[in-house]
């Protein structure tokens, strides 16, 4: 019988699950006899990354990818190992031992910086780390304190909109979702009035999705506030709200907002565009902040005007992109905050593809798109290691137990498929006295105790 390629995913979110589903069904393994056994390794004890510590608790619908996700990860030829740090617990030396491949999905979790002066004040945030906490990722502080009446977020992305709806919603609104106690202790203390979010580029040039959009308007006591004097629209603008639905509906649900009259709400969310930050203001902490009013090119692209408004705000948050970071043992790109690749393949310093080592998802590509776009990146990735297999170097120790063997020699508490089902039944007892479908376990000393039942 011919022995199966073994394949090691390191990063368990949506990208890493989706290129391990596209294994096991992959035509040309399957007609050549050949059978897969994957690994899916994360540092964290439990699986789905981006979709448990990334999406908005306010989000149930896109929360639902993790059950298509658990359809993979409950596959007989797919096993999930969580709770194991690669670049601390393993090296690819390790895991070349144990796999015929390599597949790195590890994802963007950095912000990426905002170069302008007062960027370092104290009261300025990056969004990865304000989603990070408000998601209870265990990697996190407990506590968050959302400081001001009046806060800015910089960005035109679904981010920046989940930050700034966040940032205005009651407290008491999220109860129903996963929220841990400590995140609404925090969310409950702020005595945020004002929430303005800032684009550099115009309305027909936003990222945001409808849905996302229209979330905003949604939430009881906000009202979200759109200036007429930002309505402006060229001739690359009008052409794009031909060509794409998405901008269409953003333009229209933005052009009604625009027009309306409003309803005196408690609080309200402010979309600005054609607004470029140039400063960060204040001294110990921020105290304003100084944008430049920009207009359109005709072509797309926006020009500075020279005139500069300052807004008193008490915070800042940075919602202009994520970046990679880098992984141990593989050549980075800075600069984009990915490996370097060709189709997935990962490339050496001489540009030269690395045998049996892979990238998918945003560490391939950058952050950009949809969690559902990471589909089209493992595809790739996935075509590419097969077409590759018979010039792939066989891993010396292929058998499944071996690896598991390594983890324990190492100490390394790692955790399981069962293991995480187990913490799931958890998190939805710890929920059902509250009438709330689960609360998460923050910790990862409580999340790998109870998910290794010890």
């Amino acid at each position: 019988m011919t022995r199966p390629l073994r394949v090691g995913i390191v990063g368990a979110g949506p990208a890493g699950i989706y290129a391990a589903d596209i294994l096991t069904k992959d035509d040309t393994l399957a007609a050549s006899g050949v059978p897969v056994s994957i690994d899916v390794l994360d540092r964290l004890p439990s699986p789905y990354g981006l979709v448990r510590y990334g999406v908005a608790p306010d989000h149930p619908r896109i929360k639902q990818i993790q059950q298509a996700l658990h359809k993979v990860l409950d596959k007989p030829q797919v096993r999930f190992i969580g709770n194991v740090e690669y670049g601390r617990d393993l090296k690819l030396e390790d895991l070349r031992r144990h796999y015929d491949a390599v597949v790195f999905a590890t994802g963007s979790d950095r912000d990426r910086p905002l170069d302008i002066p007062g960027a370092d004040l104290p009261g300025c945030h990056g969004a990865a780390d304000f989603v990070a906490w408000y998601d209870s990722h265990p990697d996190t502080p407990d506590d968050w304190r959302v400081e001001g009446a009046s806060v800015a977020v910089i960005g035109a992305g679904n981010v920046a909109v989940d930050v700034a709806r966040i940032l205005a919603k009651d407290a008491d609104d999220l109860l129903e979702t996963d929220i841990t106690d400590n995140v609404h202790r925090g969310l409950g203390a702020k005595r945020v009035t004002d929430v303005h979010v800032f684009a550099r580029r115009g309305i027909a040039q936003a990222k945001f999705t409808p849905m996302e959009l229209r979330e905003l308007d949604k939430q009881p006591g906000v009202e979200v506030v759109v200036d007429p004097e930002d309505f402006e629209l060229c001739e690359a603008s009008l052409a794009a709200i031909e060509e794409s639905n998405q901008v269409k509906t953003n333009v229209k649900i933005l052009q009604n907002w625009a027009i309306r009259d409003l309803r005196g709400e408690p609080r309200r969310l402010h979309l600005h565009f054609l607004h470029r930050p140039v400063e960060i203001l204040g001294t110990d902490r921020v105290t304003g902040l100084r944008t430049e009013r920009m207009e359109l090119t005709g072509d797309g692209g926006v020009r500075g005007t020279g005139e500069l408004v300052d807004h008193e705000v008490q915070a800042v948050y940075r919602a202009i992109g994520y970046l990679g970071s880098p992984v141990a043992d593989l050549p980075f790109d800075e600069e984009r905050g990915v490996i370097p690749n060709d189709g997935g393949r990962v490339l050496d310093l001489d540009d030269q593809p690395i045998p049996g080592v892979y990238a998918t998802g945003w560490i391939k590509r950058g952050p950009v798109g949809l969690i559902g776009h990471t589909k089209g990146d493992a595809l790739e990735t996935v075509t590419n290691l097969v077409s590759d297999r018979d010039s792939l170097t066989p891993a010396p120790e292929p058998e499944p137990e071996s690896f598991l063997r390594l983890l324990g020699e190492r100490g390394v508490p790692f955790t399981t498929w069962e293991g995480w089902q187990r913490l799931e039944s958890h998190e939805e007892a710890l929920g059902e006295p509250h009438g709330r479908k689960r609360i998460k376990v923050r910790s990862r000393e409580d999340m790998t105790r109870i998910a290794r039942a010890e």
